[in-house]
C-alpha cells in the first residue's frame, strides 16, 4: 500500500517532497477492474507533493504496461500507459468554494494520503475506449458468429446507401401494376 503522511508534507522544511516508486497492484484492484484490465506490470510513479494552505497538492507521472481486452474481440491486447495527473488533498471536509475552484479534492483519512488508490484509479481512467490487437489493426479483422457479424462504420454506411426502403419497393410495384392495367 502506497501512502504518505499529510502532516509530514505540511510540516516539511523542504518546498517539495519527491516520490519515485515502482507500484505493485493489489488483488482487490484487479478484482474491481476485471472487465477493463487483464494485467498491469512495470507500474512506476514519480511526482512531487507540496503544501499550500489548505491543500497538499501532488503532481504525478505514471507509466505502466497493461494487458487489456480488445474493444473489438475481447482478446488480450498490450497497451502502454504514460500519463500525468494532479490531485489536491485536504485533512478536513472541503468547503463549497474549494470544491468549485478545484478539479480534484481528496479528503484524507487518519493523516494518510492514499497514493495507491490514486494510481489505480487513474490507470483505469486513462485506458482508451478503443484498443485493438495488432492483428485487428493490420488486417481490419472483425468478429462474427452464427448469423451475425461486426462491420466497420464505412461498410455499414455503404450498405445503408444501397439498401432500398421497403415502403418505396411497394410503391414501385404499384406503378408497375398501373402500367399493366393500361
Amino acid at each position: 500500500m502506497l501512502e504518505i503522511s499529510f502532516s509530514k508534507i505540511k510540516n516539511s522544511s523542504e518546498p517539495l517532497t519527491h516520490i519515485e516508486r515502482d507500484v505493485e497492484m493489489r488483488p482487490e484492484f484487479f478484482k474491481r477492474s476485471k472487465d477493463l484490465l487483464i494485467d498491469a506490470k512495470n507500474v512506476h510513479l514519480s511526482g512531487d507533493l507540496f503544501y499550500e494552505e489548505p491543500f497538499v497538492t501532488g503532481s504525478f507521472h505514471v507509466t505502466a504496461d497493461l494487458v487489456v481486452p480488445s474493444s473489438r474481440s475481447l482478446k488480450p491486447a498490450d497497451y502502454h500507459e504514460d500519463f500525468t495527473f494532479t490531485e489536491n488533498y485536504i485533512d478536513r471536509k472541503p468547503t463549497k468554494v474549494e470544491l468549485e475552484d478545484n478539479d480534484t479534492i481528496v479528503q484524507v483519512e487518519n493523516d494518510m494520503i492514499d497514493l495507491q488508490t490514486a494510481v489505480e484509479d487513474n490507470i483505469l481512467l486513462h485506458i482508451p475506449v478503443t484498443i485493438l490487437t495488432p492483428e485487428e489493426k493490420e488486417k481490419d479483422v472483425y468478429p462474427e458468429g452464427n448469423g451475425w457479424e461486426v462491420v466497420s462504420q464505412a461498410t455499414f454506411d455503404e450498405g445503408k446507401k444501397n439498401q432500398i426502403n421497403p415502403a418505396f419497393t411497394k410503391l414501385k410495384n404499384l406503378f408497375d401494376d398501373k402500367k399493366e392495367d393500361k
